[in-house]
């Protein structure tokens, strides 16, 4: 009767499985070829909408100090998506990151990084990257990817049905983790080609010379022989270049036809004044790899090179915290972070360190409201962590839960460490979420109670009793009175106390259950 239930189970979802596969069938908007459509449009452009701010916080932000570059590079988007195989709606900005990268979120939603632009050499290798993510964009790679993943889910499902016979990047909590995934995945061989050709083709309809796509990817391939190159921890991390890519782009190139405006001259001059400044975000990026290695003298000297460099650039000051913090000197620190601020309201990190410089600093009412812009801005485990320790010394344990259940979403220590907080106020309610329970019996039938800490923390005794059920009915008929399991219990031990009842036969254990009644938790 058991693997009648179970073989019915795992029918019912193959069967609704197959439902969903045949009533999502659907047609690319680039390539034109039937394939399945999981995510809706209408999901899509949630998604990038969702996600598309808290990635740029996480990845340093938007480069602000330049807005007639970013309105550049808005408008090499516009030109392409007008001639774009699916109309969304479109965005582009520049992240303030030195790494050469860009990345497209489904829906339509494109960044680059300040460090590709300093790379390229004229306006068609921009329009050569910027179609080649719109492609990624317009012809549902993210959402396949995420379709796939769906899919991934639904097999192990079934598979467990049928087996019945868990930098600020790890900090990151709650639905921002979703954006970094996003941007992190590594697109499959098909997805790339895809992007090159139908690039290709965005740039030829735009105007451009798709002969820039050719000679930028060879550029990829030379550069990415040089492991020094920081390519490798950037854009070729997610979009590796190779010589077959470039003799398809060499192919297309034919196809298309060379001719077109290069806007080498344009693009250096839109380009001027970011490459001015390159010394000095070179010298800020040397100073944070200084304090890294707690060389604070030198990170200091290089802080203030880039500051004497490009005075209008809130990182910068942001750093000069960063060094007065790691020298103890926390009103220094606060005063260099309200300048970031000031120069950038916009951007997370300063709102947060003032946050927790302030918290340790015992003013812990001031520290709330860096705190909360901190999350609206980009939610961490330390803002959640904190401000989960703020609610529970002012007696909102149900919202000190809450913000130590969202820290407990990042892998790392101080996710630990919130989760284990979060236990402490929600076991003693409810230690059977946490503590796991059941009746053996040894092998001259004497039952036993046994317990597993299924919690992070040390507890001591826990409090059972124990249920019998009649095996007809179903009805419990005897109930022991409270025992105790005595002895320190670690995560993931067990224990064990005797129940003082004997059974006839192994089936009669089945009858017996166990119920947590209360657990003490080791100061």
């Amino acid at each position: 009767m058991l693997n009648q239930t179970y073989s019915s189970t795992l029918t019912l979802v193959l069967l609704t499985a197959i439902t969903l596969l045949s009533s999502a069938c659907g047609t690319n908007p680039v390539t034109k070829k039937r394939e399945f459509h999981i995510v809706s449009e209408s999901q899509e452009i949630a998604i990038g909408k969702q996600n598309y701010s808290p990635t740029r916080q996480s990845q340093g932000g938007d480069y602000i100090i330049d807005p007639e570059l970013t309105a550049y590079v808005q408008s090499i988007g516009n030109k392409l998506a007008a001639v774009s195989d699916r109309q969304l709606p479109y965005e582009y900005t520049i992240i303030n990151d030195s790494t050469p990268n860009a990345w497209a979120m489904p829906g339509g939603k494109i960044a680059f990084n300040r460090g590709l632009l300093y790379e390229l050499n004229s306006e068609a290798e921009l329009a050569a990257v910027m179609g080649h993510e719109m492609v990624h964009a317009a012809a549902r790679h993210g959402a396949k990817d995420m379709e796939r993943g769906l899919f991934l889910q639904g097999a192990m499902i079934a598979v467990g049905i049928g087996a019945q016979n868990t930098d600020y990047a790890n900090l990151i909590v709650g639905g921002a983790q979703v954006g970094a995934q996003l941007v992190s995945s590594k697109y499959g061989r098909d997805a790339e080609s895809e992007s090159d050709l139908y690039g290709m083709r965005y740039m030829k309809k735009a105007g451009y010379d798709p002969t820039a796509a050719v000679t930028l990817q060879e550029t990829f391939v030379r550069l990415s022989a040089d492991h020094k190159s920081n390519f490798i921890n950037g854009l070729f991390a997610s979009h590796p270049p190779s010589l077959e890519r470039v003799a398809a782009n060499k192919v297309t190139l034919a196809q298309v036809g060379a001719g077109g405006d290069l806007g080498k001259e344009v693009y250096a001059q839109k380009v001027a004044k970011l490459k001015a400044t390159q010394a000095a975000y070179k010298a800020y990026d040397d100073g944070v790899k200084a304090l890294v290695a707690k060389d604070v003298a030198k990170a200091s000297l290089l802080a203030k090179q880039a500051i004497a460099s490009e005075p209008r650039e809130a990182r910068f000051q942001e750093l000069l915290g960063d060094i007065a913090l790691t020298q103890k000197k926390p009103e220094e620190a606060l005063a260099f972070y309200d300048k970031a601020i000031k120069m950038q309201p916009d951007y997370f990190k300063p709102h947060i360190q003032s946050g927790i410089t302030l918290f340790n600093m015992g003013r812990k009412a001031e520290a709330e409201p860096y705190l909360k812009r901190a999350n609206e801005l980009l939610p961490t485990a330390p803002s959640h962590a904190l401000l989960g320790q703020i609610a529970e010394d002012r007696g909102e344990t149900a919202l000190a839960l809450q913000h130590y259940q969202v820290a407990a979403g990042s892998n790392s220590d101080i996710g630990r460490e919130a989760e284990a907080r979060g236990v402490r106020i929600d076991l003693p309610r409810n230690p059977a979420k946490y503590i796991q329970a059941g009746v053996q019996a040894d092998n001259v039938g004497n039952l036993f109670v046994v317990v597993k800490n299924g919690s992070p923390i040390l507890l001591g005794q826990v409090q059972v009793h124990v249920v019998k059920y009649d095996a007809k009915t179903g009805r419990a008929v005897a109930q022991s009175g409270s025992l105790v399991i005595k002895g320190g219990i670690a995560a993931g031990m067990r224990n064990q106390v005797a129940v003082g009842q004997k059974v006839a036969t192994p089936q009669e254990v089945q009858l017996y259950r166990a119920v947590v009644e209360y657990a003490e938790i080791v100061k």
